[in-house]
């Protein structure tokens, strides 16, 4: 019995103690029109939906592209404005069905975005131009500089001209806003967005296990917000498939409750069936903020799974060789 008290004092202390270092945020006062809460994106002053339509998902093989299209119109049409892409999914199959559901008066609804991996000129200039042809459309609402997740990427991004491709298509009226996202270092993150570049978007995970771990929410979040930053939680449940849930520690809803409860602008969710978008969509609507309460709640019993990060694949398996060099340089 001491074991279980000391312990459970213990995890309440600790989930506490991480609200008051900030963890707790502030929740912008939303715009709801027909059921649908809306906040701002940021510096770009663009009014998005809190529920974002990811854009992974929407290329999966289990979907057709009839099933896929109806899908996000379907997603429109309930009031989600924002829809998440890159160039890298599924070899272009993602962004060449949503160019599909953009079609009969559905492009004006929506406020596009889509990721580029480019590390040099060259490459993030035939980014650009093969997700305007594969979204078909003159204009790419947000562009962000995709998975910055290396040490090497941000010198890249700075010094090899991938930015000055971006200004100069802006200037030409190819997109309008530039951002940036990355999901396995807070440190380059941050590296990203204090290197003197105005970004306007952001793009990180942001979900329950990550309060403990390599966190995002502490390390990068309160930065992005005090620069007025538009910022995109992704990875709530902690990737593909929804491994945070699986864990028994959490609820899909308490996922994405967690993330809309926190100062960011939109929350992404990738999903596959009317099922599952019409459950996000009903969270969503019937959305209310998690109190101090029911946070440290959520914390305590997140903890002891989420400790070592092994729920979050995209920071401790994905990218071995980037942990390798991080560990070697933190200890000389």
């Amino acid at each position: 019995m001491t074991d279980t008290i000391n312990r459970r004092t213990f995890l309440q202390n600790a989930a506490a103690g991480m609200l008051a270092a900030g963890l707790a945020g502030a929740v912008e006062p939303v715009e709801v029109r027909n059921g649908m809460p809306y906040r701002t994106l940021g510096k770009t002053g663009v009014k998005v939906s809190l529920l974002c339509l990811g854009g992974s998902h929407i290329g999966m093989k289990n979907l057709t592209d009839d099933e896929s299209v109806g899908l996000m119109r379907h997603a429109v049409d309930e009031g989600v404005n924002f829809f998440d892409n890159a160039w890298a999914y599924h070899n272009g199959v993602s962004e060449e069905r949503m160019g599909k559901a953009l079609k009969d008066g559905y492009r004006d609804r929506v406020f596009l975005m889509t990721k580029n991996k480019g590390r040099d000129a060259a490459s993030a200039r035939q980014h650009l131009e093969d997700s305007l042809r594969r979204l078909d459309v003159d204009v790419i609402d947000l562009l962000q500089v995709h998975e910055v997740v290396r040490p090497g990427d941000v010198t890249s991004v700075y010094d090899k001209g991938v930015l000055d491709v971006l200004l100069k298509a802006r200037e030409q009226g190819k997109i309008r806003h530039i951002g940036v996202t990355g999901h396995h270092y807070p440190k380059f993150l941050n590296d990203m967005i204090n290197g003197g570049f105005p970004w306007e978007s952001i793009q990180m995970p942001l979900n329950i296990f990550d309060a403990h771990f390599r966190s995002f929410q502490r390390e990068v979040l309160p930065r992005a917000v005090e620069m007025n930053l538009g910022v995109i939680a992704m990875k709530t449940m902690g990737g593909s498939p929804a491994t945070l849930p699986r864990t028994g520690a959490v609820t899909p809803e308490e996922c994405l409750r967690w993330a809309m409860s926190l100062p960011v602008s939109t929350v992404c969710s990738g999903m596959d069936t009317r099922e599952l978008l019409d459950k996000n969509l009903r969270t969503v609507k019937d959305f209310t903020p998690l109190t101090d309460t029911e946070k440290q709640g959520i914390l305590a019993r997140a903890l002891e799974p989420a400790s070592s990060g092994e729920h979050e694949h995209y920071k401790t398996l994905w990218h071995r060789d980037v942990q390798r060099q991080m560990d070697e340089a933190a200890h000389g």
